[in-house]
């Protein structure tokens, strides 16, 4: 148990060792794993799309470019989609194109295009007359809420200025923010006109899918809004937006430096990550979202569609290149992304990684790491085989009821591995130290012990400690008869050979019931039953293994008088005596720390050895004490009287093992144990005379090997006869000799 601890100990450390630093170095593969656990959940619970969003996004689809041509198109056309949304009462009005090149599709670029000299110089007088595309779209614009978007750059490029007031509360934002060196922006004229700048970057993640959108990036010291933020103040009328940063008024962070933690548009206060993004809950690609520019123009376009919203005006159109992709789908029109930016603060579902997740995280990982841990080690298998899938399955519900009610994204990946992970470390050194442990018990007790017990004391290794606990054992000695005379002339092989022919099959014979064989001790066996597990009946179990062992001889002394028989020489039989006691024992693995052996002792031993000793003054194979005898009663017994045996003050009433319950229905049985009750009788009385007589009778009717039991009677009886029936006589034979 204690190996098993230690090994335990050391593979739990092992295992956090391996897990913990995870949560601590935060790797790719874990931020990885955490994003798709994320975007399952986005797929699972998408966000349902309101068809009276405050947002619509007017785009330039295939309809469009086929009616009016390749984009770009003329600046007086995107100029009366303004003034058209305008009119429709558009609240706001965001660009996600960079306008940042002159007008290149209006009549003075196509100048170029006359061959002659004097019709292109008559042409260029009209067109000087008239205004240009740009000025055309620089005057819708600046009759519209419209902001133009600008994308920052990390090449060098000249800051261009933020239209809207940015106010700071608490520490500067600027250090948190996601930082370029400039911007591009849209041509001066259109820039002088736009109410509003808005960035159009993204922070895709390395696997290109956008799951957070930066509100307020840096290009060089200049604050820039996103495009929908920048919008999202302009459909406000809003002039300024406020940064809320950590150590602000009512953002507590003890003095540290935390980054940006809000930002306020309006009626809107934005809860962000530190580098000010936010992570929008997207809802799949829905029809009634997008309208395709050509409609607008063309007048099929709604009131009710455009009135009060805030219009995203970008590519729809696959082949123009402008494609995101998003936790719900690979492939979205990135303008798109901008409306549900929109979507998700007015319907509050954007989703927040609280800055305390991760240390939550952790905290959770390591309380299921030494909950699986401690299960394993002290529960039942299958509670813990069965715990660490729950568990697991608790994480992963739980932070998707934080995730689709509260908007909380809880990560249950990392600890769901360190369950995982201290499952797989704890349950294979578990499965390393119970095997170690099997081996061991086999090794210790598949020679001694019958092959069912070993397979159910290898369940329990546990039971193998050094010392020992008391039990009620039935306990069987035997020893061969005559052993010096049976090994005259025998070489020392043999001798050998002998000996394992007589004690494989008495071993054979205790395993075959279930019993324990503890010691050889010369060419006597020492063996139990009920420990080291509980063994049930084992009184009767210890009998049948007696009778057993006595067949097994019989069937030895006839192998040997063959092989005798075929060399020309006689071969002396073998005979044994054994004794069975039931009784209280200490029992357990006694020796040194170095080296121990499962063994038995206390007087029931001791007594069974004596009975054994006994077997030779009654001329029988078999003696069993009383307890056993009362414990087994259907065998066939006969009553030998009490006996005080060498060391034992107190008597013992012995038995003579006849046979099993076969024998026990017989007729013959029946009249034999009769004539031996009436000698008993006769014996008990102090009829010495009576009782020889009787006992000559048996010894003449007995079949073999009884008639040497009778003898050995009657001559006792004789004896006592001779002496006559003396004044402080007792029928208890007192034994001289082991």
């Amino acid at each position: 148990m204690l190996k098993r601890r230690r090994a335990y100990l050391l593979a739990l450390i092992a295992a956090a060792a391996l897990i913990f630093p995870w949560g601590v170095i935060q790797p790719r593969a874990l931020d990885d794993l955490r994003n798709f656990v994320f975007d399952t959940f986005q797929r699972l619970a998408p966000r349902a799309y309101d068809p009276e969003a405050p947002t619509r996004v007017v785009g330039v689809d295939e309809k469009s470019l086929s009616a009016y041509g390749q984009w770009p198109w003329p600046r007086a056309r995107m100029a009366e989609l303004v003034d058209r949304l305008r009119e429709l009462g558009a609240a706001s009005i965001a660009f996600d194109f960079i306008f940042a090149e002159a007008d290149r599709a209006g009549a003075a670029q196509l100048l170029d295009a006359i061959p002659d000299a004097r019709a292109r110089a008559e042409v260029a007088k009209l067109v000087a007359k008239t205004p240009s595309g740009d000025q055309i779209l620089a005057q819708a614009l600046s009759q519209a809420p419209t902001t133009l978007g600008v994308t920052l750059t990390d090449a060098v490029a000249a800051p261009l200025p933020a239209k809207a007031g940015l106010v700071t509360a608490g520490d500067d934002p600027s250090p948190f923010l996601v930082a370029f060196a400039g911007a591009v922006g849209p041509e001066p004229r259109l820039a002088e006109a736009a109410q509003g700048f808005g960035a159009t970057n993204w922070l895709p993640d390395h696997d290109q899918i956008v799951r957070r959108v930066p509100l307020v990036t840096r290009a060089g010291d200049v604050l820039m809004p996103s495009l929908a933020l920048e919008a999202l103040r302009l459909a406000q009328g809003e002039p300024s937006l406020v940064i809320r940063s950590s150590n602000a008024s009512g953002q507590t962070a003890f003095g540290k430096q935390t980054g940006v933690n809000a930002i306020k548009v309006g009626a809107f206060e934005v809860a962000t990550g530190p580098s000010a993004e936010v992570r929008p809950r997207y809802s799949h690609s829905a029809g009634a979202r997008d309208l395709s520019a050509k409609d607008v123009l063309e007048g099929r376009v709604g009131r009710d569609e455009i009135e009060g919203r805030i219009i995203f005006i970008g590519a729809l159109a696959t082949g123009l290149g402008d494609v995101r992709a998003t936790p719900l789908e690979p492939v979205v029109p990135g303008v798109d992304v901008h409306a549900q930016i929109i979507e998700s603060i007015a319907s509050g579902s954007l989703l927040a990684r609280p800055d305390w997740a991760p240390g939550l995280e952790f905290i959770v990982a390591a309380l299921a790491f030494l909950l699986i841990m401690g299960l394993l080690f002290v529960a039942p298998p299958l509670v813990s085989a069965a715990a660490a899938p729950l568990m697991v399955l608790g994480l992963f519900a739980g932070a998707f009821y934080l995730f689709d009610r509260r908007g909380v994204l809880l990560d249950p990946a990392y600890p769901s591995l360190a369950i995982i992970g201290g499952y797989l470390f704890g349950a294979v050194t578990l499965w390393r130290a119970e095997t170690s442990a099997r081996r061991h018990v086999r090794q210790a007790f598949g020679k001694f012990v019958a092959p069912a017990v070993v397979d159910r004391l290898s369940e329990h290794p546990e039971r193998l400690v050094l010392g020992g606990e008391t039990r009620e054992l039935t306990v069987l000695f035997s020893d061969l008869r005559n052993f010096s005379g049976i090994s005259e002339g025998l070489s020392a092989r043999e001798l050998t050979q002998f000996m394992n022919d007589y004690l494989t099959p008495m071993t054979d014979a205790i395993l075959e019931q279930e019993g324990t064989v503890d010691k050889y001790m010369g060419d006597a066996v020492l063996a139990f039953w009920n420990a080291p597990l509980d063994i049930d009946d084992h009184p009767r179990k210890a009998v049948r293994a007696a009778l057993l062992m006595r067949e097994a001889l019989v069937g030895l002394n006839a192998r040997r008088a063959e092989a005798a028989a075929g060399s020309g020489h006689a071969a002396q039989p073998a005979a044994m005596g054994l004794g069975l006691h039931l009784g209280p024992c200490s029992v357990g693995n006694m020796g040194s720390i170095r080296r121990f052996d499962y063994s038995v002792l206390g007087d029931t031993v001791n007594l069974a050895s004596r009975l054994e000793g006994a077997s030779k003054a009654f001329q029988t194979d078999i003696v069993a004490s009383s307890a056993v005898r009362d414990a087994a009663p259907d065998f066939a017994w006969l009553d030998l009287g009490r006996v005080r045996v060498v060391g034992k003050s107190e008597a013992t009433h012995v038995f003579a093992l006849a046979g099993d319950r076969e024998l026990t229905d017989s007729d013959s049985y029946v009249r034999w144990r009769k004539s031996h009750d009436l000698m008993r009788e006769e014996y008990e009385a102090g009829r010495f005379q009576a009782a020889a007589e009787r006992a000559s009778a048996l010894a003449g009717s007995a079949t073999e090997p009884w008639p040497a039991l009778y003898v050995a009677l009657e001559e006792r009886y004789r004896g006592l006869a001779w002496k006559g029936l003396q004044d402080d006589w007792s029928s208890v034979w007192n034994l001289s000799s082991k």
